[in-house]
């Protein structure tokens, strides 16, 4: 009896503990918004939501990225069963363009001081897009803006001037505005602020928030998503896809290294990784491939750097055009010269050698024998024997030839007979006869 009180007295303490301690799991959303952003804050709220967290916690630093990304994950906070705050840190981040989509998402949206949010204008989207289309993708913009902002009581006209004239604030700013709720210098002040705050979710339920003490757990990426993120950048796949052809164009043309093949084959499929989390524009891509044909042609044709220059230019432009999206998610220019001109030099010098060994005469085997000058060992008329390369051979020769004279190999007749003509008293021997 006295044993099961003292295990009910310690359950109880287990319990009042776990009360007084609630959980939060945080997840870090720094850099580029893209596919694998979306797949770690699903991660991260199934944890939540595993879990019994009470609230989850997203901190940014993004400079914005893909919109469609945007607002796959807004639709995954909306259906979130817990309270999300999120949070731009630290001090000199931001959460920018897309950023600002998802700052504005949180039922919480708080930042730390010296950062800056807005500037979420489509417009970034792409320079060559029409009146028309940028007014759509504006006010498609602008009407989730409106949504995420008036639901949550927040400025609605000030969030949609950050579309539509990309307006930037600050965090002082955005709070007397009424952009986010809080300022705080870390997330233990933040969850410290929100002790006690009722807060109203998406689906209209109140719920109040209990976060003094809160024992923060980070969400642990899987090694797919770590590996994802780490390659996750248009830059990093673009390099890795052409080191990666390097590698297959050096294995080709030198069959049996393995190596550069094995290497390039797998550097090749690792930019593809990348660069298929984001949008590609073909006409990027079919400049690409001009620039392989150009660097090919420069190494077969005399065109004194025309063709080389031209599949430069190609290369280049190619690069910055393969991505479609907003700044942060091209080609950098710098990126695209600093692999384009040593991979053009290499190329072109790699297609030059082969294109002279394809055009050199043969010197080896059979084959290089054949054009070379032979000594007659004995009358041909038309059999006998020459002596070739150190070597007796038997022969037949198209027209009599005396002995000691000079015959011009034509070609190998059964594998064992070399069929020949005479060469004429101008000719010299390649091969002495033995001594």
């Amino acid at each position: 009896m006295v044993r099961m009180r003292a295990l009910t007295i310690a359950m109880a303490l287990a319990v009042s503990s776990g009360l007084a301690a609630p959980v939060v799991i945080a997840v870090d959303l720094d850099g580029v918004i893209h596919p694998v952003t979306e797949e770690i804050v699903a991660s991260a709220l199934a944890r939540a939501k595993a879990e019994g967290a009470s609230a989850l916690l997203l901190r940014l630093n993004t400079p914005g990225g893909m919109l469609d990304a945007t607002r796959r994950i807004i639709e995954t906070l909306d259906a979130s069963p817990v309270p999300v705050i999120t949070y731009v840190t630290p001090s000199g981040g931001r959460a920018a363009s897309a950023g600002f989509f998802l700052l504005e998402a949180g039922d919480v949206a708080a930042m730390a001081p010296g950062t800056n949010t807005g500037a979420a204008s489509p417009v970034l989207l792409g320079q060559q897009m029409d009146p028309v289309m940028r007014a759509k993708v504006e006010n498609d913009s602008a009407a989730l803006m409106r949504s995420l902002t008036s639901r949550r009581g927040r400025n609605t006209d000030l969030s949609e001037k950050t579309i539509r004239q990309a307006v930037s604030v600050t965090d002082k700013e955005a709070l007397d505005q009424h952009l986010i709720e809080l300022i705080e210098p870390d997330e233990k002040a933040l969850l410290t602020a929100l002790e006690g705050r009722t807060v109203t979710r998406i689906d209209g339920r109140s719920t109040t928030l209990h976060l003094a003490g809160a024992r923060v757990e980070e969400l642990p990426l899987t090694m797919r998503q770590r590996f994802l993120s780490a390659i996750a950048d248009p830059n990093t796949g673009f390099i890795l896809l052409v080191l990666g052809a390097l590698g297959l164009y050096i294995e080709f043309t030198h069959p049996g290294l393995i190596a550069p093949g094995v290497v390039g084959a797998m550097l090749a499929l690792l930019g593809f990784a990348s660069l298929s989390l984001f949008p590609i524009d073909w006409i990027g891509a079919a400049l690409l491939v001009l620039a392989l044909v150009l660097f090919v042609l420069e190494a077969k044709f005399a065109s004194h750097g025309i063709l080389g220059a031209g599949g430069a230019a190609a290369m280049i432009l190619g690069a910055m055009l393969l991505v479609e999206g907003p700044p942060e998610l091209r080609i950098h220019f710098l990126t695209a010269v600093a692999v384009t001109l040593p991979f053009a030099a290499i190329t072109i010098f790699l297609v030059s050698l082969v294109l002279k060994a394809r055009a050199a005469k043969v010197i080896t085997g059979i084959a290089g024998m054949t054009g070379e000058l032979a000594v007659a060992r004995t009358a041909l008329d038309p059999a006998g024997r020459v002596f070739v390369r150190g070597e007796l051979w038997n022969a037949v020769s198209t027209r009599p030839a005396a002995e000691g004279s000079l015959v011009r190999v034509l070609s190998l007749e059964d594998g064992l007979t070399l069929r020949v003509e005479p060469a004429g008293e101008s000719a010299k021997p390649l091969s002495g006869p033995p001594s």
